[in-house]
């Protein structure tokens, strides 16, 4: 499918922040340099966007929230990144995983080679799918009970701990240090997105599971006009979460991540639309455009301004953590 205007703008938007996770990879190697030289190297600030990659320590950051009201001062970053990206989607649907995720750009990218040199959409059988799709559920299911089951005295050691603190850094050296078990599931990942679209994204990603329930409560929905429509399937033809948008009336779809492909595929006008359920004026595409990366800057711009972003450990702490980095174990 040839991207129109708003696919154009919305790889452009994935491009941009997908080279800022990897500027941000650059700026927490260099940070991690000055460490690993005992100090030679120059130091460099670590960047608190990298703590947008450590989803479990911002849950329980949230969850400390809500029962303290205060922002744990390890991680400040991570937690407003997740609300941000919790917003996002409440606003606009799954808009994150479809707009702004560097791992859903990956996919995504896998997804079009595989049907390229396949000339067909691979699609699992239903069934096979629902139960492969309700995996995430059943590891989100998981996550959130032993979080919840924490008291707040245990989030608190928990987050006040060695671990949590240098948990950043033992994800950099995972990837930087990586087994070969690890390298063959993450190869398997990808080389399975090739064939089946979204493979991690749909099956296996917690926090995918989780934007997909907050993006259900998204008052935004896609709504097709049956008088209009000519029943071509276009708009299910291009969808990448495979809904039959050709079928339904309005998509009411735990995988729709926003991304427009319907609505931009349809060849009759003013028969797919994005409209809120129960107002009658239409969201234009650029408009979701400003709404999710409006929102995401805002909330982190936010954190910037009030001094929430940066964490307050000193670099002698993390001298210190560092050497005893090994001896943390997540239990």
């Amino acid at each position: 499918m040839k991207r129109t205007g708003i696919q154009n703008q919305r790889f452009y938007v994935q491009v941009i922040f997908s080279l800022l996770c990897v500027w941000i990879g650059i700026e927490f190697y260099l940070f991690i340099r000055f460490f690993e030289t005992n100090g030679i190297s120059s130091y460099y600030q670590r960047p608190p966007g990298v703590e947008g990659f450590l989803p479990i320590s911002s849950l329980m950051n949230v969850l400390y929230f809500f029962k303290t009201g205060i922002i744990h001062p390890v991680h400040p970053a991570g937690f407003f990144i997740f609300i941000a990206i919790i917003a996002v989607s409440i606003t606009v649907g799954k808009s994150f995983c479809g707009w702004l995720c560097p791992i859903g750009l990956l996919s995504e990218k896998l997804g079009d080679f595989g049907q390229k040199i396949m000339k067909r959409k691979f699609i699992l059988p239903f069934y096979l799918d629902y139960f492969l799709r309700s995996i995430k559920y059943f590891l989100l299911g998981f996550l959130v009970y032993f979080l919840f089951s924490m008291t707040t005295e245990g989030l608190k050691a928990f987050l006040d701990g060695g671990y949590n603190l240098v948990a950043d850094i033992k994800m950099y050296y995972f990837f930087a240090h990586i087994t070969l078990m690890s390298l063959i599931v993450i190869l398997s990942f990808l080389i399975l997105s090739v064939f089946i679209r979204n493979f991690w994204c749909r099956f296996l990603c917690p926090y995918g599971a989780l934007l997909c329930i907050a993006g259900i409560l998204s008052p935004l929905k896609i709504k097709r006009n049956t008088t209009s429509c000519i029943d071509c399937g276009k708009c299910a033809k291009v969808c990448p979460s495979n809904i039959k948008v050709d079928k339904i009336k309005m998509v009411i779809s735990d995988e729709c991540t926003s991304c427009l492909k319907c609505i931009d595929s349809c060849p009759i006008s003013n028969t797919l639309l994005l409209k809120p359920i129960a107002v009658k004026k239409t969201v234009p595409g650029k408009m979701v455009l400003i709404i999710v990366v409006g929102l995401f800057v805002f909330i982190t711009g936010f954190a910037m301004i009030t001094g929430n972003w940066q964490n307050k450990i000193s670099k002698q702490t993390y001298v210190k953590y560092y050497k005893l980095k090994d001896t943390f174990k997540h239990h």
